[in-house]
C-alpha cells in the first residue's frame, strides 16, 4: 500500500520533508516529519517525553525543556527530529526531537473529559456530547476504522460477483410502505418523506437492467423508541439482486459476505480488533431454522412465549444462545415469516401461502438483517398489493417496472451500526454511530 503522505517545509532549514504517519515509521528515513496531538506530557528533572497522536497510532517524543514550554494537552503541533530504535517505547521506536511547532492552539480551561487516560470513566452522554474529542480516544476511533472497513468489504465482495454501486432518492412522494413511521419533510410547500430504505427503486433498478444492484446510504426510521438497539437515522447496506433461484441464494450470498468479511477484518484491523479483544473465527456456516420451530424451541428449552408470528428482543437472545449451543455459531437465519408480518412485495411461500420467502438474520442476540425473494409478477403484485389494503395508483412509479419482464429477484439489507456494535460487542448502537440521531439528540 502506498504510504500516506503530505509536504512539510522547516522553517529551520528549509529542507523538503514529506511527512510520515506513525503507523509507517519503521520503514521511514533516519530524519522525520511528524504531525499530530499532544497525547500525554510527562516531566521528569532531565527530559521531558511527550506522546504524540496522530490517525495511525502514538509514538513517543523525548524533548528538552526549552523545546515545549508551554505545551498543553491536544495541541495540535508538527515535530522535525530522529528516529532512534528504544524496546521500552511504544512501538520499539521514539523519536529525539530536533523541533516543535504548534499548529492548533488551545482555548480551553479545562478538557471534557480525559483524553489519555487508560480507562474511559466519562458517561456515554457526555462523550456523545462532546463527540469530536471523544473520537480523539483510539479505542473510540477503532470502532470507525472497523465499521469503515465492514463498507470496504461489502463494496469488494459485490463488486466480485458484478453487483454495481447504486444511489437512490432520500426524499420520496409516498409514505406508503412506512405510514407513520417516516418523517414528514416540507418540500417546497409539498409534503414528503425521509426514506426508510431504498427497497422500491432497487428494485426498480433490478428491472432497470442492472440486475444485480448494492447501495450503502441513510434510511430513517420515525420509531418511537429510545434503546441500545435503536437509531432514528442509521446506515443501510442494501442488496438487490435479480435471476435468483428462491431466499436461500440469498442466504447464501449473506453468509459469504460474513466470511469475506471476517477474513478482511482479520487482515485490516488486526490492531482494533485486540483493542476490544475480538476474535473472529476462521469460517461460519451459518444454520437456518423455520421461525415456528424457532418459536417452538423458545418455548421447550426457556418457556419463552413469543408474539403471534414473530419472535420479540427476548427471543432473539435466546434462540442466539440456543443456536451458540448447539452449533457454536453467533449467527442464526430464521426462515418462513408469515405474510401478515412482512410486506406487500415478499414473495409467497411454494408450499404454504400463508407464508413468505423472507428471513432475518440474528447476530448475538440481535437481528441484523431483514431480507427474501421478492413478487415479480405484475398482476400478483398489483392483486397482493390491494390486499394489504393499500391502493395501487399510490404505486404507479413503482409498478410500472413489473409490466416489461421483471425477473425473480429478491434481495436484504443490513444494518452498518447494528453489525459494528455485535462484531466490537458494544453496548450501545449509538457508540456505533459517528454522529448518532435518537429521539432525543439532533446535536451536534
Amino acid at each position: 500500500m502506498a504510504q500516506l503522505k503530505e509536504v512539510f517545509m522547516s522553517n529551520n532549514d528549509n529542507v523538503n520533508l514529506k511527512r510520515t504517519f506513525i503507523n509507517e515509521l519503521s520503514e521511514a528515513d533516519e530524519k522525520i516529519c511528524l504531525r499530530g496531538w499532544v497525547h500525554k506530557i510527562v516531566d521528569l528533572s532531565h527530559v521531558v517525553f511527550i506522546k504524540l497522536r496522530d490517525k495511525s497510532g502514538v509514538v513517543q517524543l523525548v524533548c528538552q525543556k526549552d523545546q515545549v514550554k508551554d505545551l498543553r494537552l491536544e495541541n495540535a503541533i508538527e515535530v522535525i527530529g530522529t528516529k532512534c530504535e528504544n524496546k521500552k517505547a511504544p512501538g520499539g521506536i521514539e523519536i529525539l526531537v530536533d523541533n516543535i511547532k504548534v499548529v492548533g492552539k488551545n482555548y480551553y480551561d479545562k478538557l471534557p473529559f480525559e483524553v489519555n487516560a487508560c480507562k474511559n470513566k466519562a458517561t456515554l452522554e457526555t462523550q456523545l456530547d462532546h463527540r469530536t474529542i471523544s473520537l480523539r480516544r483510539p479505542e473510540i476511533r477503532a470502532i470507525f476504522k472497523v465499521q469503515n472497513e465492514i463498507e470496504v468489504a461489502f463494496r469488494e465482495y459485490l463488486k466480485e460477483r458484478h453487483f454495481e454501486q447504486i444511489h437512490t432518492a432520500k426524499i420520496i412522494d409516498s409514505s406508503t410502505e412506512g405510514g407513520s413511521e417516516m418523517f414528514t419533510v416540507n418540500y417546497f410547500d409539498k409534503r414528503s418523506f425521509l426514506a426508510q430504505s431504498p427497497q422500491f427503486y432497487k428494485q426498480m433498478m433490478v428491472g432497470a437492467g442492472f440486475e444485480r444492484v448494492f447501495e450503502i446510504g441513510h434510511a430513517y426510521r420515525a420509531e418511537l423508541h429510545n434503546t441500545w438497539r435503536h437509531l432514528n437515522e442509521y446506515v443501510s447496506l442494501d442488496v438487490e439482486m435479480g435471476f435468483i433461484k428462491d431466499e436461500y441464494e440469498l442466504m447464501d450470498l449473506e453468509e459469504g459476505f460474513i466470511n469475506y468479511l471476517y477474513k478482511h477484518l482479520k487482515e485490516t484491523c488486526k490492531k482494533e480488533l485486540q483493542m476490544y479483544k475480538i476474535e473472529l473465527p476462521q469460517k461460519i456456516n451459518i444454520p437456518r431454522i423455520a421461525l415456528d420451530k424457532a418459536r417452538q424451541i423458545l418455548l421447550e428449552e426457556y418457556n419463552k412465549k413469543s408474539p403471534v408470528g414473530n419472535i420479540d428482543a427476548q427471543g432473539e437472545v435466546l434462540i442466539s444462545k440456543y443456536v451458540k449451543e448447539k452449533y457454536d455459531c453467533d449467527f442464526v437465519f430464521l426462515t418462513k415469516y408469515p405474510v401478515s408480518k412482512r410486506p406487500m412485495y415478499a414473495m409467497p411461500d411454494d408450499k404454504d401461502k400463508n407464508l413468505t420467502k423472507s428471513f432475518d438474520l440474528i447476530f448475538d442476540g440481535l437481528e441484523i438483517t431483514t431480507g427474501g425473494q421478492r413478487i415479480h409478477d405484475y398482476e400478483m403484485l398489483k392483486e397482493n398489493i390491494i390486499k394489504f389494503g393499500l391502493n395501487p395508483e399510490d404505486f404507479d412509479f413503482y409498478l410500472e417496472t413489473f409490466k416489461y419482464g421483471m425477473p425473480p429477484h429478491g434481495g436484504f439489507a443490513i444494518g452498518l451500526e447494528r453489525i459494528t456494535m455485535k462484531i466490537l460487542k458494544l453496548s450501545n448502537i449509538r457508540q456505533a454511530s459517528l454522529i448518532p440521531r435518537d429521539m432525543k439528540r439532533l446535536t451536534p
